[in-house]
């Protein structure tokens, strides 16, 4: 049985990233949270954000972070996705020939695998 990092912030099959879009201010967010985080309202409505948007900034992580049981090095940087929102995301390779405005597309991939056996999977961008 394959295990999600997180409840609620993607979808496996097809892959996409769970936001949603405020109805007062009209801006999207991720994760989805009952509340904008820009302008306050309460009317925020569940939405799919697009699974393709270009890399904004990127750097390597070299040392594993507190909990983290995945490989390392691995990437780790900013994409902005066509709906206006930059996603802190995982990217695909630690830093291998990234550039500004570099096109990227959203996948699911294995992180590690739990005490069970089940695997762990998270989301990343590739280019």
């Amino acid at each position: 049985m394959t295990v999600s990092v997180h409840e609620g912030l993607f979808t496996i099959d097809p892959p996409a990233l769970l936001g949603a879009r405020c109805d007062g201010c009209g801006h999207h967010h991720f994760p989805r949270l009952a509340q904008c985080p820009y302008c306050g309202v309460e009317q925020v409505r569940p939405v799919t954000l697009s699974d393709r948007g270009t890399l904004w900034g990127w750097t390597e992580v070299t040392v594993a972070p507190p909990g983290y049981r995945g490989e390392v090095p691995f990437g780790f940087g900013v994409v902005e996705l066509p709906e206006g929102l930059r996603v802190i995301t995982r990217l695909a390779e630690p830093t291998a020939a990234y550039t500004f405005g570099l096109p990227m597309r959203l996948r699911i991939v294995e992180l590690h695998t739990t005490e069970d056996g089940n695997p762990v999977v998270t989301w990343e961008f590739a280019p």
